[in-house]
């Protein structure tokens, strides 16, 4: 959540973090005149318990009629207290309540508007040109045995596909070739749980405004992540970690789960929009102050990806009102598609600032000894979603498909060939 001193420190920040989204800012005051009354209510209920105390003392030394006085507004007091206890929690209530709704504040320099109004930071690569008609994704994968998606929808429904033969090679080769960079440069590797607690959920900001993405248990209560960055994100929850150490960077390897609620008719073809994939993340905890440098970090680790499977791609700056709740920024990594004509995301990197870590109650000890919060940071580096790119940018006339050479070892093939399908 934002930070309140920020928010009394400096209520125009949050106003034009507001308007960058496209969100209403009139909930900066409605925060303030919540956060005035209820700092009011508690400094009442703080006064009269202090009152009720002192007379609770004076009240076994005195007598006669003073002490049936102190008596009667000991009497007086009790009900005092407990009513302005009462405001206080109420207002505190309602504080909470609506700050969950408002999104992190926008990191300064990124673009503001929706989602066409990102900044194209750089583009790589030299897009493919073929002597014959590209076939998208979908019919190479059906040729190679590789995708099938009549039979996913046959077992589970729409917008759910089988891997098998080189499909199966080709992700467990590019998620293998994935968690291998982030061991060299120094993360932990997790396979964290994909099932996790509303507290953890919400604590990501990933209910709310986006609680129709997300599948529920609802017997168990427990939620199907979208992404292993929240059990990274909850697995220091309300624990304080040691400064000196910082950063700490774990690559999670997960299946990921999201409904899709809302993209009726988008990318119904294929595997780019499905209701499950896998992915490796990479996820930071560090200081505040390191937060921005870290994120470059994160997209130079995503862009030396890229680079392994040989693929033109652009890095845009996310606009405002594009924006997850909990991300300050974001750059995400588009690959060209040649069936399509146009880029398509692969990673994205969010720099999530202190936002998550206030909701879970992550800090660490500075050098003087004072608990703070740490900012956290997330970046993709490689999904089922690259197999698009891979398949389409490296294709030839018979529908064989080169494999980049990086990743030739991981998959143990240098070319995927057509198979008869069964």
């Amino acid at each position: 959540m934002i930070d309140l001193r920020t928010l009394r420190e400096d209520p125009d920040r949050l106003r034009a973090s507001q308007r960058a989204r496209g969100e209403d800012d009139a909930v900066v005051e409605t925060l303030l005149d919540l956060d005035e009354r209820r700092r009011g209510a508690l400094s009442r209920f703080e006064s009269l318990r202090a009152e009720q105390k002192s007379i609770g003392k004076s009240v076994s030394r005195a007598s006669g009629e003073e002490k049936a006085a102190l008596l009667d507004r000991a009497k007086e007091l009790a009900t005092q207290v407990k009513s302005a206890e009462s405001e206080a929690e109420k207002l505190a209530g309602e504080l909470d309540e609506l700050i969950q709704t408002v999104p992190n504040i926008v990191e300064e320099g990124a673009p503001h508007g929706g989602e066409d109004d990102y900044v194209v930071i750089e583009e790589v690569g030299e897009k493919p040109v073929f002597d014959f008609e590209p076939r998208d994704h979908l019919e190479l994968g059906e040729l190679l045995g590789a995708i099938d998606m009549e039979r996913g929808a046959k077992v589970s429904g729409s917008r759910f596909f089988f891997l098998k033969g080189a499909g199966a090679r080709l992700q467990l080769g590019l998620l293998n070739m994935a968690m291998q960079q982030a061991v060299e440069a120094g993360f932990i590797p997790m396979i964290p749980p994909v099932l996790v607690k509303p507290e953890s959920m919400q604590g990501t900001g990933f209910l709310g405004a986006h609680a129709g993405e997300v599948y529920r248990l609802p017997e168990e209560d427990l939620f199907l992540v979208g992404t292993s960055e929240v059990p990274m994100a909850a697995y220091h929850a309300d624990e304080i970690l040691d400064g000196a150490e910082l950063p700490y960077r774990y690559a999670g390897w997960s299946s990921c789960f999201r409904r899709e609620a809302g993209s009726y008719g988008k990318d119904t073809r294929g595997i780019i929009r499905v209701h499950q994939f896998d992915k490796v993340e990479m996820f930071s905890y560090c200081r505040p102050e390191d937060a921005a440098e870290e994120h470059r970090r994160l997209l130079a680790w995503e862009k030396e990806m890229l680079a392994k499977i040989e693929v033109p791609y652009r890095v845009i700056d996310t606009a405002a009102g594009d924006l997850g709740t909990s991300a300050a920024r974001k750059f995400d990594c588009e690959a060209w598609v040649p069936s399509q004509g146009r880029y398509r995301e692969l990673t994205s990197t969010s720099n999530c600032t202190e936002f998550q870590a206030r909701r879970l109650a992550v800090r660490f000890r500075d050098k003087d000894g004072k608990p703070r919060h740490v900012a956290t940071l997330n970046g993709t580096l490689a999904t089922t979603r690259w197999i698009v790119a891979i398949l389409e940018n490296h294709q030839r006339a018979d529908g064989s498909v080169e494999i980049p050479r990086a990743l030739r070892p991981f998959v143990g093939l240098d070319v995927l060939e057509p198979v008869k399908v069964r």
